[in-house]
């Protein structure tokens, strides 16, 4: 039986769920489907903001629906693949190929990887892809299908029935050319496929049908329907909203305006505009925002080469009012801070379980065990094994530590070994620096040999941490420990950080530490 209270949840997405439970008394919806939507343009690889603007729905989601049990909910992924393709991704391959069609719904631009029907299928099958590995429920939409479907043939006619009055809302957004020629609608050219970008120059509500002009001058007539025209985004937006029923879809930071003017178009045409949440976006680490275009962020693949799907999950998880960085440093941090926040999750009461990050990225139902090693320890073990690293090895450094943990028992863990190996030797491997011992240095050394080969085995980590520290204060003094432990990890590990070192005993073993600590030592002084 469930005990836990959500009305009283603070956590960001029960907040947002609380102010959609406001909304649609408001809007009067008391039956029916409560549709949350998320826009997804295809004409780039998905990156990380991609991932975003579907996660962070479902969590809302899925906070409403413990709000508001006896409500049936549904997530909507709209990909607007039906946009014409304008200008070539710099990440993608075959520039000169997709160059040729510039223009073509992106449904009709063919896949460069040479794996799918188009590029947008491609695309779409990336994020789909990802998406499934978290067991969440959502409806997937194509532009392409819906349009030429019909299926949203009714609220685009709204939109022609009110063409004038969409045209006034968005021209004053325009600059001053655009505003002469603007509509709604651009016609998909019958010849070539291009979705056109030419004046409208009459609209037949009673036919379904504009007038536009091609650069020829010749004058043509096109039903707006069946996918034969494609509408300009703010009000295909707007159209989308009204004919899907949406109530509640985020947005980024960019878009207030955008989501200002789809709302009066809405209201234009007979809707009622969803429940709005905007965003800030990821930055790279200069600071640039996140783009398709330009590929100056993570990628799926990229993340979970070296990271876990939770991971990501609890980056976007995290204060969606403020832009963060995204680059690839953020990767390890994620992975130790997800796995810290699962092992306080597992030693909560349910009520403050559900504040908690995993709550939310599990879908309410987090794994029932916690890693048993850090993501950092695992960074720490190959730095100390050097060139010879491999997920083999690491294993053979824990089973020793703790025999009950194996491959099969802990695939979870097996993964993130792989991620960890692939993290090591793609990014610290390549740019380690060792710092030779001089001096006392050489002497505090050798005495870290002595104390390890005195020890039993049978001492806990928190024993062989202590005579760490009591080696440090004899050469370094209480005051300059820190001076102690940054020496031993440019010497050992050649980084200017490490690990807890008697954890790091523990599971890599006193024998191989005294090997490690040895070829400190008689490291020749050129050496890096």
């Amino acid at each position: 039986m469930d005990t836990i209270d959500y009305t009283q949840v603070k956590a960001w997405p029960f907040q947002q769920a609380k102010k959609l439970i406001q909304h649609l008394e408001r809007k009067g919806k008391t039956e029916g489907d409560v549709i949350f939507e998320t826009g997804y343009g295809a004409s780039g690889l998905p990156h990380i903001g991609t991932f975003c603007e579907v996660f962070r729905p479902l969590m809302v989601l899925q906070a409403f629906k413990r709000l508001q049990p006896h409500r049936s909910v549904k997530l909507i992924m709209f990909s607007d693949d039906m946009d014409g393709f304008r200008k070539v991704p710099t990440n993608l391959p075959q520039q000169e190929m997709l160059a040729q069609h510039l223009n073509k719904p992106l449904t009709d631009v063919p896949d460069p990887f040479g794996e799918c029907e188009s590029l947008a299928h491609y695309n779409n099958a990336k994020l789909r892809e990802f998406l499934d590995t978290f067991d969440f429920e959502y409806e997937f939409k194509s532009a392409t299908e819906e349009y030429r479907s019909g299926a949203l043939n009714e609220a685009i006619l709204k939109v022609l029935e009110h063409h004038e009055e969409v045209c006034e809302i968005v021209r004053p957004t325009l600059g001053e050319e655009r505003r002469k020629t603007y509509s709604p609608f651009l016609p998909v050219c019958p010849e070539t496929g291009h979705v056109l970008q030419v004046p409208v120059i009459a609209t037949n509500v009673e036919k379904g049908t504009i007038t536009y002009q091609r650069e020829d001058g010749e004058q043509v007539e096109t039903e707006v329907t069946n996918g034969r025209c494609k509408m300009q985004w703010k009000a295909d937006w707007a159209m989308r909203w009204c004919a899907l029923d949406v109530d509640y879809e985020m947005a980024g930071k960019d878009l207030i305006d955008s989501v200002n003017i789809g709302g009066r178009i809405n209201r234009a045409i007979g809707g009622t505009p969803p429940l709005s949440f905007i965003f800030e976006h990821f930055v790279d680490e200069n600071g640039a925002k996140i783009s398709k275009s330009k590929g100056n962020g993570l990628t799926i693949d990229e993340w979970l080469k070296y990271g876990n799907p939770e991971s990501l999950g609890l980056f976007m998880y995290h204060r969606p009012e403020r832009a963060k960085k995204l680059f690839l440093d953020v990767v390890p941090k994620m992975v130790d801070e997800y796995l810290d926040h699962l092992s306080k999750y597992l030693q909560e009461e349910p009520q403050k379980q559900v504040e908690n990050p995993v709550w939310h990225v599990h879908n309410g139902n987090p794994p029932k065990e916690a890693s048993p090693i850090s993501y950092n320890m695992l960074l720490n073990l190959l730095g100390a094994a050097a060139e010879e690293a491999t997920p083999e090895l690491l294993w053979g450094f824990i089973t020793q530590y703790k025999s009950e943990v194996t491959p099969q028992t802990h695939p979870k863990l097996n993964n993130l070994i792989v991620n960890a190996t692939n993290y090591y030797k793609d990014h610290i491997l390549p740019t380690k620096e060792y710092r030779t011992p001089v001096g006392e240095e050489v002497k505090a050394l050798q005495s870290v040999v002595d104390m390890l080969e005195a020890l039993t085995g049978e001492e806990t980590a928190e024993d062989i941490q202590t005579h760490f520290y009591t080696l440090g204060k004899q050469y370094y003094g209480k005051e300059r420990l820190k001076d102690w432990f940054a020496m031993l990890y440019q010497t050992l590990f050649g980084t200017s950080q490490g690990p807890r070192l008697g954890s790091f005993v523990k599971i890599y073993g006193i024998a191989n530490t005294v090997q490690m600590v040895e070829r400190a030592v008689a490291r020749p002084k050129n050496a890096a």
